[in-house]
């Protein structure tokens, strides 16, 4: 039975790990954490809306149901060159090498001056103790935004930056304190959420305006301080707490690693997955260069999608056939945008986008989806094909 060595325990390194599983193979996942962190709906926690652990999936539950080996260690190099992936204090060999190790962030100047909701997840529980500490003092300045890596446009993430900007909105709404606080969305760019699709970005910017809060776009970001954003022609955003989620960057392990990568450090892989000059060695998620049109980004259904595509061609190389699965035919934008008392609904691919309002249910759909995700990975219900 062949080793398929597995570095990475989110979303795309599990979905290998239990497909793989099927094929038959032997499978070792690799994790620096013990559960996996259901990053869509920890947008919940800053408002007290989720409790941290609710967005936790035990990976030692899952090793035991889906009966993969698992190994909590952290990956500390890779050399695919001699076929090893080293941990701290071990190293593991394999026949074939799924990377799902994730990225990392670009570090803009005072970094230390902000929380990201996409960053670790200690960090959601940090951003909570800023928003009840600013409820304390009954008013304050609030920004949230993102930007995005020139290196790679599929890098970035803004959905989880309007989600968590409209859930304290609603917050501060239902605590009858709206008033007392100035809230703004920032953004380099012109054009926030464009990827979205032109409906999407003026659906939001009227909603933005309808609930009042101020948009500060346009400007590169010079650096980060205590109180505030500075902007490249040195004008100033004042804020009391600043949440910004800094675009993806290449994981500092690969980075350092004898793999092909792009120019923003993600490995190179064609459309089956497969690692550039090691047909051996599959990449997927975040840690991978995902080509396709300008509006392509990570996302965690097409993680997924990846890790079901490395799986299937992993197997058919092994039972010798020529047949493939690709994933950029698949590629789309899928997002159900929450806002604590509603949600959008947005998706676009290579023929059509659109955004649908979903007032109340939209949110319930959300939740919903956590349940159903954390309840079908443990196989306490029927897993529906493709999600």
């Amino acid at each position: 039975m062949k080793k398929v060595v597995i570095a990475g325990g989110g979303f795309a390194g599990v979905e290998a790990a239990i497909f793989l599983k099927k094929h038959g193979f032997d499978v070792t996942l690799v994790s620096n954490r013990d559960y996996l962190y259901l990053y869509p709906i920890s947008i919940w926690i800053p408002t007290g809306a989720l409790k941290a652990e609710k967005a936790m999936v035990s990976l030692e539950e899952l090793s035991r149901i889906h009966k993969f080996t698992l190994i909590i260690n952290e990956v500390t190099r890779i050399e695919a060159k001699k076929r090893t992936v080293h941990l701290r204090g071990a190293s593991v060999g394999y026949d074939y090498l799924v990377v799902a190790i994730g990225s990392h962030k670009l570090k803009p100047r005072g970094r230390e001056h902000f929380l990201s909701i996409c960053g670790d997840p200690e960090e959601a529980l940090a951003i909570k103790a800023k928003i009840d500490s600013l409820l304390e003092k009954k008013g304050g300045k609030i920004a949230v935004g993102f930007a995005g890596n020139p290196h790679d446009v599929s890098a970035v993430r803004g959905g989880p930056a309007f989600e968590v900007l409209f859930n304290i909105h609603h917050l501060l709404k239902r605590k009858g304190l709206l008033k007392n606080f100035e809230i703004t969305f920032f953004a380099p760019m012109n054009e926030p959420g464009a990827r979205m699709g032109k409906k999407a970005v003026k659906m939001m910017d009227v909603y933005l305006d309808k609930l009042g809060i101020k948009k500060h776009y346009g400007k590169k970001i010079k650096e980060f301080t205590a109180d505030g954003i500075v902007f490249e022609d040195n004008s100033k955003l004042e804020s009391d707490f600043t949440m910004f989620i800094p675009a993806g960057d290449g994981h500092a392990v690969i980075k350092e690693s004898d793999l092909h990568l792009n120019e923003a450090g993600f490995v190179r892989i064609n459309d089956y997955c497969q690692a550039e000059g090691f047909p051996e060695v599959f990449a997927i998620g975040d840690v991978a260069e995902i080509t396709g049109p300008d509006w392509r980004a990570k996302q965690g259904h097409i993680a997924e999608l990846m890790a079901r595509t490395a799986a299937f061609n992993i197997a058919a190389i092994e039972r010798g056939s020529v047949e493939r699965q690709g994933y950029r035919g698949h590629l789309n934008i899928l997002c159900v945008m929450d806002s604590g008392d509603g949600a959008n609904f947005v998706y676009r691919d290579a023929k059509r986008e659109f955004i649908i309002p979903l007032p109340i249910i939209g949110h319930w759909l959300k939740k919903a989806w956590g349940i159903y995700y954390s309840l079908s990975k443990r196989k306490k219900i029927f897993r529906l094909p493709g999600l």
